[in-house]
């Protein structure tokens, strides 16, 4: 029987920067071998155009993606929450492992701006993942 992926779940207040980055380069650097959610606990209608603009210098397109609320089941379904901004609104399940990234919001800025940002989301993700041993 083949072991299941581990799941991933990026949570930031309107799911429409910093968590839909740090998915997409999820996605990008992890090869398939980990699923990879998003949720904002206060989903805005679309995602940040600066944040698309940013990744897309990196060859990865996430404007396709459309942000989603926060659910108790989505984060019971993952097996890593990380969460970037959105404090005592992200459920609590024991035996999950949490990591809270503190990451400045792309809202409002410009793109070279965003830049640092991204970029320190692409650290983090590469850790991630080499600590998920996948």
């Amino acid at each position: 029987m083949t072991p299941s992926k581990p799941s991933v779940l990026f949570v930031c207040v309107h799911n429409a920067g910093r968590s839909q980055m740090a998915a997409g380069y999820l996605c990008h650097l992890g090869g398939g071998r980990i699923e990879v959610r998003s949720a904002g606990s206060v989903p805005a209608d679309q995602l940040n155009p600066v944040a698309i603009e940013a990744m897309l210098e990196e060859g990865i397109d996430i404007a396709a993606e459309q942000p989603k609320a926060l659910t108790t089941d989505v984060v019971r379904d993952s097996d890593v929450v990380v969460t970037m901004g959105c404090g005592d609104t992200c459920p609590f399940y024991p035996g999950k492992r949490y990591e809270d990234w503190n990451l400045d919001d792309p809202a409002g800025r410009s793109l070279d701006a965003v830049r640092p940002i991204r970029d320190a989301i692409k650290a983090r993700v590469e850790e991630l993942i080499a600590s998920l041993n996948v």
